[in-house]
């Protein structure tokens, strides 16, 4: 648990990395908000508020009385997702934090595909 980000933001991040890993594919089902609440020991509408907020992205669905299942678009709502998050975040802090450091492009390109097939 990391304390900087609110804990129903990190059930959704925990899902989305699962989803992402293959860890869970379409169809699975994923725990509920009681699992969540007993492992994480946190009030299960925070659990719910995590969970339910993927149902509004399209990632996760619901199936009354039996649970919340991964869509079968999940990994390319989430692929989707976390690419323009690193286009609009990271990457312009990523590359201000670069010009101040005086990082040449040449440099950055080097490093970049020196590290990006190992």
């Amino acid at each position: 648990m990391d304390s900087s980000i609110p804990i129903y933001l990190q059930i959704s991040q925990f899902i989305e990395n699962e989803v992402i890993s293959n860890r869970l594919t379409a169809e699975d089902k994923v725990p509920s908000t009681n699992e969540f609440s007993k492992k994480l020991n946190v009030n299960p509408a925070t659990a719910g508020k995590g969970l339910n907020a993927l149902v509004d992205q399209g990632i996760l669905y619901k199936k009354r009385g039996l649970g919340m299942f991964v869509t079968p678009e999940a990994k390319s709502i989430i692929i989707d997702k976390r690419r323009k998050q690193f286009e609009d975040k990271l990457l312009p802090d990523f590359l201000y934090e670069a010009k101040q450091l005086k990082i040449s492009k040449e440099e950055l390109i080097q490093w970049i595909g020196s590290d990006y097939d190992d």
